[in-house]
């Protein structure tokens, strides 16, 4: 029976270029999530869609004396065409700029308002005297109040993962005049968080199989502090307007709570495409959904508390029903270039864009997804790009492949040939190619993408050092039933391990399916004797170290 899943991918703000550390860190791991469970025959919804209310978009309008919308239509464009040559395979990867986003997230904000878990209240923002505006979050950077690091965002802070609010900051400075900022009164909504401490602590103590890291830190947040009321609108005039006209004129609903919401109004934009309005509650609206959320560890307090809030407080007011809370929330940590964090802003690291002109988009894939951060940060350099397609991915894989379609070719009529009976060691191979596919599909369901590509790998490893044992380049010489024998074996392996990396390189999958016939679900499907093979050509090509400038 198929099980609905809802991919949900963090939204990359449409400010800059990404780089590698944001690819592999949510990206990539969705896609190859979410193919492997369209594989098996589920139901899969995965959306996203480009952050255009984000406030990194009008600090970079304002450097460049240009509008928001600009920035916005140029890097989403950006991300389109990269999400296609890396063979990101979306449902919806849509904007927070449509009607549509804008008219959930007004809708979720006034039944949160009926709901008595909004209120208004005056509170201090953080005003630059020379600019002569209030300051959005990401316009102002300080000194961190919990861990002193000195680059800390007005709203979060990099190091530590903490969030507070900006008059929190130490030494605070405004990044449009280098002032020092001071604190003013302004009147704003404020979402009432701390009335969810003790469902959130409950929700958190039913979840099973998360990561050691997000669920300490999720259950460690509530313990030391627990969730305070924040303010989720902001003095802007960029970003969805508030629905009701309590606070007059210059004042927007703020990103950090409208962001998230992208996740339901995506759905739903994705339904209407469909050409049924509510086909969207198949997942928002079952209990049997599974609701799989990609995103850097950064963001663990928004989805893993505040998000979850956010749709407690709407209690039956979206469609007549509660909507699904997340049920996984596989949080990568930080991919590291030379020893620094992967950062858009500051310029470490690679970008999507260097990285597809260096490397062929499977060989990328499969490069980061070999160093996935799933349990602790994760350095990646160009070097161990490198060695991870040259020595892996070409030496094994691609190596093993060439080598068997071609001696199939060569010696059995450009077909697959007909085997004779079986020896021990031929059988124990195709159970270990089984067992691979079945402790894989374990792997995936933990969302261990890391660990079921290494398990791709080492079975591919075994049907090599059974193809040295077996030598069939010289049995078929003296003996060619037997060599034609040890050849469908070694066929029939790749014909399952291939399932196991169909997820991770899709592209070279197309081409073994025009080889070998396409796959349905995970288990190794029998080789049809006879059936006629195209001429073989590479798979990927090894990477010369003058390619990458080393």
């Amino acid at each position: 029976m198929s099980t609905p899943v809802l991919v949900a991918v963090a939204w990359p703000y449409a400010s800059g270029s990404r780089h590698l550390g944001h690819l592999a860190g949510a990206y990539l791991p969705a896609d190859i999530f979410a193919r492997q469970q369209r594989i098996i025959g589920n139901e899969v919804l995965m959306v996203s869609g480009s952050d255009v209310h984000g406030t990194p978009i009008t600090v970079r309008a304002d450097a460049e004396g240009v509008t928001p919308q600009d920035i916005v239509n140029r890097y989403h464009q950006e991300f389109l065409s990269q999400w296609e040559e890396l063979g990101i395979n979306w449902d919806l990867y849509t904007t927070t700029g449509t009607s549509n986003h804008a008219l959930v997230t007004q809708e979720m904000f006034l039944a949160q308002l009926q709901n008595g878990f909004i209120d208004k209240r005056i509170t201090s923002q953080l005003y630059d005297p020379e600019a002569q505006r209030f300051l959005p979050d990401r316009y102002v950077e300080g000194i961190c109040p919990h861990c002193s690091y000195n680059e800390a965002r007005g709203d979060q802070c990099d190091q530590c993962g903490k969030t507070y609010d900006a008059t929190d900051l130490i030494s605070p400075r405004s990044k449009l005049s280098e002032a020092t900022p001071e604190a003013r009164e302004t009147e704003h909504f404020y979402f009432r968080y701390s009335d969810f401490n003790e469902k959130l602590s409950g929700y958190l103590g039913e979840q099973e199989g998360w990561r050691n890291h997000v669920i300490n830190f999720a259950k460690g947040w509530l313990t030391d502090e627990g969730l305070i009321d924040r303010a989720i609108t902001r003095d802007l005039d960029w970003g969805v307007k508030i629905p009701v006209d309590d606070l007059g004129e210059g004042k927007r609903i703020y990103v950090w709570y409208d962001a998230v919401i992208g996740y339901l109004s995506a759905s739903r934009e994705w339904a209407t495409k469909t050409g049924d309005d509510e086909k969207w509650r198949h997942w928002w609206h079952n209990k049997d959904a599974r609701h799989v959320y990609f995103i850097g560890k950064d963001n663990i307090p928004f989805h893993a508390l505040f998000w979850p809030a956010q749709l407690l407080a709407t209690k039956d007011a979206i469609g007549g029903e509660d909507l699904h809370l997340p049920d996984d929330i596989p949080a990568n940590q930080y991919v590291t270039f030379k020893g620094g964090k992967a950062s858009a802003s500051r310029g470490v690291g690679l970008t999507i864009s260097e990285g597809l002109e260096k490397y062929q988009p499977d060989a990328l894939r499969y490069a980061l997804a070999a160093n996935f951060p799933e349990q602790a940060d994760t350095e990646i350099s160009e070097e161990e790009i490198v060695r991870r397609v040259n020595d892996e991915l070409v030496s094994n894989w691609g190596n093993l492949v060439n080598r068997v379609l071609s001696m199939v070719y060569k010696n059995s009529n450009q077909a697959i040939p007909s085997p004779g009976e079986f020896t021990p060691d031929d059988q124990a191979l195709l159970n270990q190619v089984d067992d691979s596919l079945r402790i894989s599909l374990e792997q995936f369901d933990q969302v261990e993408l890391r660990a079921a590509l290494r398990t791709a790998m080492e079975t591919a490893q075994a049907t090599n050092r059974y193809l040295n044992a077996t030598e069939p380049w010289k049995i078929l010489k003296i003996d060619e039933p037997r060599g034609l024998t040890i050849l469908f074996v070694a066929l029939s392996a790749i014909n399952g391990i291939r399932i196991m990396f169909q997820p991770f390189l899709p592209f070279s999958s197309q081409t073994l399916d025009s080889m070998l016939g396409k796959q349905n679900g995970w288990a190794r499907q029998e080789l049809q004797p006879d059936s006629p093979l195209l001429k073989p050509t590479p798979l990927f090509r090894k990477i010369e170290t003058d390619e990458t400038g080393n």
